[in-house]
Formats: structure tokens, sequence, C-alpha cells
């Protein structure tokens, strides 16, 4: 490609490159975890785009570079709109811009939200490899939209022998149409919708949540079995006293303990983080053991990080470059 010229990669594409990829993005993620945990890597903290009328509509800017073998520039901008749903639209929408890290020169253009949506499932689903004490009994979901949707695919290539699922949703419909696209792919399983959050609980020893909440509705995590694993990536559903009753594993203390998560909730109760025992990248570097197995439920809370983003988006790029796809545009840039 020219120095003047950029790629751009639409939403067919990257779905394309990434199709029956799950392991290769699982491993992308850690790599990345990894890399960031060893310091070669830097990650301004996000920036929140949000609007005098509607305290549920923001759109995030997160820049990144990954170093070592990736030598990788980049921001995301994502935009998060919920009543895009109730429109027939997609509630999350997304573009990346890819920079050459010697030159600073952009590279690529990409659709973004199937990356986001992709990395987020991959760091859940690698979380609960990771942390999980043993196979569960049934893996449970709550909130039935697209980011629960592909956090459950990616759970059935790391659990292949897990097959009982349970969903929750405040909207019934919704979560049996989630059951029946979690069966299309997986038609060996079973699945049922709950009929209470505490009922869901109850029954399943791993739980991914993946709603729109923006405050905590959860008191406590009691229902749960003992040492029962919680995959917190929407990051507001629980209190801050269910966060410092029970063990705590992050991305990144510095980004998650920020806007107004639960993490952060909680630091602000008790004036400090001590209650998180370590990220998930130094547990994979094996920097930080896992914390001691007891009858406490063991919560990811990921704040999604930008350096995840740029792994996967790597990913496609080596993909089309191999198979000749995007659309080039000539002379995007302008004349030295």
């Amino acid at each position: 490609m020219l120095n003047n010229d950029i790629l751009v990669i639409g939403a067919s594409e990257v779905e394309a490159a990434l199709e029956g990829r799950e392991k290769g993005v699982l491993d992308a993620v850690k790599s990345a975890y990894e890399t960031h945990s060893r310091g070669a890597s830097s990650l301004p903290h996000s920036s929140f785009l949000r609007f005098p009328d509607s305290d549920k509509d923001r759109i995030i800017c997160l820049p990144a570079y990954l170093g070592d073998d990736y030598q990788l520039a980049g921001v995301k901008w994502i935009a998060s709109m919920p009543d895009n749903v109730a429109r027939g639209m997609e509630r999350a929408s997304a573009v990346m811009i890819l920079n050459d890290r010697l030159t600073g020169r952009p590279r690529a253009v990409v659709e973004g939200s199937i990356i986001s949506k992709q990395r987020t499932a991959a760091s859940a689903a690698l979380a609960s490899r990771v942390l999980a004490n043993g196979e569960p009994n049934a893996i449970g979901f709550v909130g039935c939209g697209p980011i629960n949707l592909a956090v459950a695919q990616f759970l059935t290539v790391v659990w292949p022998n897990v097959n009982r699922f349970i969903a929750f949703d405040l909207d019934p419909v919704r979560a049996e149409s989630f059951g029946e696209r979690l069966l299309a792919n997986n038609p060996a399983t079973t699945f049922s919708v709950a009929q209470s959050l505490d009922e869901l609980l109850s029954e399943c020893q791993m739980v991914a949540f993946g709603t729109t909440a923006i405050s905590p509705y959860i008191e406590n995590l009691d229902a749960c079995p003992p040492g029962a694993t919680i995959l917190h990536v929407s990051l507001r559903d629980l209190s801050a006293d269910s966060i410092l009753s029970n063990h705590n594993i992050v991305d990144d203390l510095d980004h998650v303990n920020r806007a107004a998560t639960s993490i952060h909730l909680a630091s602000q109760q008790v004036g400090h983080t001590d209650f998180v025992h370590s990220s998930l990248g130094d547990i994979l570097l094996g920097n930080i053991e896992l914390p001691e197995r007891d009858h406490r439920k063991l919560i990811f809370s990921p704040f999604g990080l930008g350096v995840l983003d740029l792994a996967v988006a790597d990913l496609v790029m080596r993909a089309l470059t191999e198979s000749g796809g995007g659309t080039q545009v000539g002379s995007f840039l302008p004349e030295a």
C-alpha cells in the first residue's frame, strides 16, 4: 500500500475474517493482556462523551498502543445508545483507526463493533477458563443482548462439555430468542429461561452479566453456589457490598476503578482498593496466584481495554492481507 493510501475494512469483511476463529481471538486477547501486564503498552484513560439530555447515551474514545510483536497504535470510537434496541438497531456502533507505529500515519479504518463484541466476549471466556474452580454444572446469562450472545459463543468453545444454559432478561421474549440462537449453534445443549434472577443465580456455578444497567440492582450474591464464578462484563450490576464480600479480579485496576462501576462504588465506600486481588494479566503471567478457594464468589470485572481491540484488529488485518480484502482508498492522505 502506498504511504498516502488507506485501507477501509467494513463489517462483512471483519465478520468473515473472524468467523470460526474463536480460539485465535482468545489467543490474541491473552497475548494482549500479557503484553499489557509486562508494561509494553500505553493505555490512556477512556474518554466519555455524554449528553445533557440523557444519562444512558454515551460515545467512548479508547486510544491505545500495543508493543512487543504488535507495534500497533490506534483508537476505537464506540457509541452506546440503548434506545437503538427499540428502533430495531444495534445498541453499539464503532469505528477503529489503526496507525503505523513508526510514522504515525493511519493505515486502516475498520468497523469496530464486531471486534469490540468479540474481544469483550473472549476476555470473559478467557477469564472463566483461568478463574473457574473446575467445569461449571451450568452457565447463566443475565441480559440477553448481543454481548452476552457473543459471550455464550466463546464460553461454548472454552467449556465444550457444558450442556446446560439458563438465561434471564427483563424481556422474556428476548430471552427466548437468545435461547433459540444459542441452540442453533449448540443443538446438543439444553436451555431454559429463569423466572427470576435468584432462580438463575442459584442454579449456575458460572454467570455472565451483559446488561445495560447504569446502577447496581443486586444487593448480594448469596443465592449463588459457594465459589461461583461471576463474569461481570456490564460492570454496574452489583452493589458495593456484593463486591466487597467476594474475591475480585479485574483487567486493569486503574481503568475499572472509575466511571461509577461497581468496583469504583466499592472503593468510594471503603476508601481503598485492597479488596481487588489481582489483574487477569498478572495471573496469566504467573506473577500473582489465584485467591484461596473458599465459599466466596470470584468476580471478574473487565473495563474493556483498547489493547484488546488492537490485538483482534491485528488478527483481522493479517487475515485480509492473506486474502487481499478491504477497500483501498488512494491518495487519502495529502502528498508530502
